[in-house]
């Protein structure tokens, strides 16, 4: 009976010492800020993006079936960024076609480096 006591005790008390241990602080040194999201460029942040995600349909020799249209290349892609069609699709937003198509949305952190740079201007960069 004893032994049972002290499991239950022990069951009881572990979420309490968590939450007193676990401060925003501590939480935020255990799990950083991994998603930089500033300054983002063309050639370094966006194309790796666009390789993994969108060539395979919509690059150089792949838009049958796309609507025709064509990401790869900086002029490509320029018109669809300054139009907010870019990021319209890719945060399934009411109104836009979700991209990438039958495939599940992207990750917050990829949706918001290509929200900063259309809102940078798309800079070919």
């Amino acid at each position: 009976m004893k032994k049972q006591l002290a499991v239950i005790l022990m069951i009881i008390s572990f979420p309490a010492i968590c939450i007193v241990a676990c401060t925003k602080e501590n939480i935020q040194n255990l799990v950083p800020d991994s998603c930089d999201t500033v300054g983002m460029q063309y050639a370094r942040d966006i194309v790796p993006i666009l390789q993994g995600n969108c060539y395979r349909c919509h690059g150089t020799g792949n838009t049958a079936g796309s609507g025709g249209i064509l990401l790869e290349g900086h002029e490509n892609i320029k018109p669809y960024a300054d139009n907010g069609k870019l990021y319209g699709n890719v945060a399934h937003l009411p109104g836009f076609v979700p991209m990438p198509y039958e495939s599940q949305m992207l990750d917050e952190c990829t949706i918001n480096k290509i929200l900063d740079w259309t809102l940078q201007g798309a800079p070919n960069n």
